[in-house]
C-alpha cells in the first residue's frame, strides 16, 4: 500500500496547499496521514507551564481555510499538545500519540530524546520502521546513527531487512514529504519543486 506521509505543518495554508496538490499529481492513489504539528500554537512553551483557560483563538493559529485542508487522519504533535495544555479543550485529545500502518508506526518524534544538534534518540519500536518529523530536518536513520546518503527527491530508495527511522521532512518552510510502498518496502523523500526551478516552455 501507499502512504503520502506529512508533517510539522504549523498552520501554513501556502505550504500545506502545496504539498497537498504535489501529492495530488504524484501519488493520487496514496493514502495521507499526518504526523502532528499541523496547528501552531502561538505560546511558548516556558509561559504555557503557567497559563490556562486561554480561547483556542489566544493559543495557535487558526484558520478556516486551512482548516479545510485537513482531510486526512493525524497523530498528534507537541504544538497540539500545547494547545491542550493552555486551553483545557478537548479537540486535540481525540488525536491518538502514535498510529500503526503497514511494517511501520508513526510518532511525532517529540517524545524521543534530542541532542544539542538535534539528532534523535529513539525508543525501542516493533515494526520494521518508525516515521517521525518534529526536527523538521529529513532524513534516514538506522542504529541510532543518521545515514550519511544523498536525498534525492523523488528517486525510491529500498530499505534492507532491518530496523530503520525515517524524518519525513517539514511541510512548513520545505513543503517535504514521503512516500512509503509497504509492499516494494522503499521510501521516497519527496519536495515540491521551487518556482525557480521550473521552466516554461
Amino acid at each position: 500500500m501507499l502512504y503520502a506521509l506529512l508533517g510539522d505543518l504549523h498552520s501554513n495554508i501556502e505550504d500545506t496547499k502545496a504539498v497537498l496538490t504535489h501529492i495530488q499529481q504524484t501519488a493520487k492513489e496514496a493514502k495521507i496521514i499526518g504526523l502532528g504539528d499541523l496547528y501552531e500554537c502561538t505560546v511558548s512553551k516556558k509561559k504555557a507551564q503557567t497559563m490556562s483557560g486561554l480561547s483556542l483563538q489566544k493559543a495557535a493559529i487558526v484558520e478556516s481555510k486551512f482548516e479545510e485542508l485537513l482531510t486526512f487522519p493525524s497523530i498528534r504533535g507537541n504544538q497540539e499538545e500545547r494547545i491542550t495544555q493552555v486551553t483545557g479543550i478537548e479537540r486535540f485529545r481525540a488525536l491518538p500519540e502514535t498510529m500503526e500502518i503497514d511494517g511501520a508506526t508513526l510518532m511525532h518524534g517529540h517524545q524521543f530524546k534530542w541532542n544539542v544538534s538535534w539528532q534523535p534518540t529513539f525508543p525501542s519500536f516493533q515494526k520494521p520502521l518508525l516515521f517521525f518529523g518534529h526536527s523538521h530536518e529529513s532524513g534516514l536513520y538506522h542504529q541510532q546513527k543518521k545515514l550519511p546518503i544523498r536525498i534525492r527527491h523523488g528517486q525510491p530508495i529500498v530499505l534492507q531487512d532491518k530496523q530503520y527511522g525515517v524524518n519525513v521532512g517539514s511541510v512548513v518552510d520545505h513543503r517535504e514529504w514521503c512516500l512509503y510502498d509497504s509492499k516494494k518496502r522503499t521510501v521516497t523523500f519527496m519536495c515540491v519543486p521551487s518556482v525557480d526551478k521550473l521552466t516554461v516552455s
